[in-house]
């Protein structure tokens, strides 16, 4: 398939809904305009497009679902935002721009963020958006899925991760920890965006747990493979500054693995992922494609 393509497509879908969810602004303006300047500063848009692609392999049309697999941008951008200020990561690029606090100061940014991951679930919690295509979910798969983003974006994931992943900096990591990391940090809302797909499509639960499986692995990978990219590529291709990671001392995969042993994890994780998706045949192949397109960014 054109993976190119595909990508191009399904982030069009996204960058729409994106550019007029805020339309007319809310007041005040600058915390508008806070939110707006860090939802629309670029990105890959894999979460949501995992998401799509996920209701597609089984038997949705994507545009149905385009405002709830949107939802999952505003909790990566919020946690971008946090990420980046001074009492987390002190950060002062991303995606090639200055970061929100460095723009908009420090309090405006975290209300940004609260602003964004807040509105994720009141996107989540709607039966009736206007994109959507003629599709109505059920209320007991909106509030799966919310329960399986906040789970996954919260407690039990990204904020864990974030926590454990501040309190590691300045130390030796070990596998145990570096794996607990990833896993919460980065992994969970990626697995979490594989399975929405799968429960507003209503999918059988074997199926759910296919995509469960392909979710955990994928996640993994894509943060081997960030780790990586953070040590090979320039500042002007990654849109933050080169060697961020080490000069913070974080605990990564390269920094415990080296170099070729995480390009290894990489693509046996990617290679697991795939084999996750066997009983799909043909209708995962955007999810096997994107697999396959993490491990060739590092090759």
């Amino acid at each position: 398939m054109d993976l190119k393509g595909y990508l191009s497509d399904k982030r069009a879908l996204i960058e729409d809904f994106l550019k007029g969810y805020f339309e007319p602004p809310i007041r005040p303006q600058v915390l508008n305009g806070a939110m707006v300047y860090s939802l629309l500063a670029g990105g890959k848009r894999i979460r949501p497009i995992l998401c799509l692609a996920s209701y597609e392999a089984c038997g949705g049309d994507a545009k149905d679902i385009v405002a709830y697999a949107s939802a999952l941008e505003f909790i990566h951008t919020y946690s971008l935002i946090h990420d980046d200020l001074p009492a987390m990561d002190n950060d002062d690029l991303r995606r090639g721009k200055p970061t929100n606090h460095k723009v908009f100061g420090e309090g405006m940014a975290i209300l940004a963020g609260d602003g964004l991951l807040t509105e994720a679930f009141h996107i989540l919690s709607r039966m009736d958006h206007p994109t959507n295509n003629g599709f109505r979910p059920s209320a007991a798969s909106l509030l799966r899925v919310i329960q399986d983003v906040a789970r996954s974006a919260g407690l039990y994931g990204m904020v864990a991760g974030q926590a454990q992943d501040l309190l590691s900096e300045d130390s030796e990591p070990d596998e145990e920890t570096l794996t607990f990391i990833h896993t919460h940090k980065t992994a969970a809302l990626i697995t979490a965006s594989v399975r929405m797909g799968a429960i507003l499509a209503n999918a059988p639960e074997e199926l759910l747990l296919t995509l469960t499986c392909y979710g955990t692995h994928i996640g993994l990978a894509f943060q081997v493979v960030d780790d990586i990219l953070d040590i090979t590529q320039e500042t002007e291709t990654l849109g933050k500054p080169k060697g961020s990671d080490e000069r913070k001392k974080k605990s990564t995969y390269p920094k415990f693995f080296g170099l070729d042993g995480s390009r290894q994890r990489a693509q046996t994780l990617a290679t697991k992922a795939i084999e996750c998706l066997q009983p799909f045949g043909d209708k995962a192949e955007a999810l096997r494609e994107i697999a396959r397109y993490l491990v060739i960014r590092i090759q």
